[in-house]
């Protein structure tokens, strides 16, 4: 699969947040990062991530997962982990749309 080019996410009231990741051949795939009442703060990780992420191979799912877990100091956590599903599900349909 080709590099990740950008990750974006979109603020859907009244209460979801849904992540957009597309690669550099324009293939799309969305995942869903919800936290009721502290989306900014998904947000935010979101945006930490993406300065990591953008231009990894969008086919390391794992390897982006695993990365993301070990290498922050406050691991777990619903904030963490929300912005953490969000880019793991847009990762995974990345791929199913990549192979369809």
């Amino acid at each position: 699969m080709a590099p990740i080019a950008a990750i974006e996410y979109f603020r859907v009231p009244p209460r979801w947040l849904f992540v957009k990741i597309t690669d550099s051949l324009g293939h799309t795939g969305w995942g869903e990062a919800s936290l009721e009442g502290h989306t900014q703060a998904v947000e935010g990780c979101l945006d930490a991530y993406r300065e990591r992420y953008v231009g990894m191979n969008a086919d390391e799912i794992e390897h982006i997962w695993q990365t993301t877990w070990r290498l922050g100091f406050y691991r777990g956590g619903p904030v963490f982990m929300s912005a953490l599903a969000g880019i793991d599900i847009a990762l995974w349909d990345l791929k199913g749309t990549v192979l369809a």
